[in-house]
């Protein structure tokens, strides 16, 4: 009986915790979208913005925070699962191995602004890219890196010793191994931790800050090499900076940068479960 009642009193304390965290979150989403929607429109979307930012739309902050997301993939994908497929296939345990895998979690605990403070240093000023889309996009990558890897390496860990064994018995060699058999069952889960990384770094203000977004731009980025409007700099600005700026643009320019945040987050999530169904071992 006491057995029970201990359960029963855990399972409450439980269920307690998660709708304590549940609701408010629901409530902040609930306030964003009602508030929000008073603000979206097609012309909200693809106008640009005028008279200060005070009316017109949010298009270049749109344009750039995809410009960003793409050059944050294409920076951290390749170095993520080149470093995950090392750490997991061929690293040998040791104290070198170890402490790559520290400093990996050690990065990721590493507060953004820090990040934004090394592109900076590094990419803005050392290499002389300048304020730009690709040095926002090296900065949100190398944020970006030590969770994909750790998810990576995860992924392809998860994959059974067996299909290794098989296809090395059969002649193929280590490399060939790797390519046709582990990475293919393990990329489910290697997109995963690519767009859940994808989704921090689309939401990030403080990386982006220093190394390529722009208080306002009357155009689209042309090049690259352009600085760029974002939307969580932009909602930064507008909320703090603007003068009498009216409440529904900023509503609404929250509500898109979540509606981006969320859509890559289920996306990962269904990616995730359609991986499991159809997994057979």
């Amino acid at each position: 009986m006491r057995r029970q009642q201990r359960q029963r009193l855990a399972f409450l304390l439980v269920s307690g915790v998660a709708w304590a965290v549940t609701i408010p979150i629901m409530l902040v989403i609930g306030l964003i979208a009602t508030r929000g929607l008073e603000g979206m429109s097609w012309a909200f979307l693809t106008e640009m913005p005028r008279e200060g930012m005070v009316e017109g739309g949010i298009l270049p902050a749109l344009v750039g925070t995809v410009w960003l997301t793409i050059g944050t993939a294409i920076v951290a994908m390749p170095l993520a699962i080149g470093a995950a497929v090392y750490l997991a296939e061929y690293a040998r345990p040791g104290p070198l191995t170890s402490a790559i895998r520290l400093a990996i979690v050690n990065l990721a605990g590493i507060p953004s602004i820090v990040y934004g403070l090394f592109g900076l240093g590094l990419f803005v000023l050392y290499l002389q890219l300048g304020t730009s889309i690709v040095a926002g996009a090296l900065t949100l990558g190398l944020m970006t890196l030590p969770v994909v890897i750790s998810t990576a390496e995860e992924a392809i860990r998860a994959v059974p010793q067996e299909f290794r064994l098989t296809s090395l018995s059969l002649g193929a060699s280590r490399w060939q191994t790797i390519r046709h058999q582990v990475l293919p069952h393990a990329l489910p889960g290697i997109l995963t931790g690519v767009i859940l990384g994808l989704s921090r770094a689309a939401g990030e203000t403080a990386p982006i800050l220093f190394t390529a977004a722009a208080y306002y731009l009357p155009s689209l980025p042309s090049s690259p090499a352009d600085p760029t409007m974002a939307l969580p700099y932009h909602l930064y600005v507008i909320a703090t900076q603007v003068p009498n700026m009216p409440l529904a643009p900023q509503f609404a320019t929250a509500l898109t940068l979540m509606l981006i945040v969320l859509s890559l987050t289920v996306a990962a999530s269904v990616v995730r479960s359609s991986y499991r169904r159809r997994r057979e071992w």
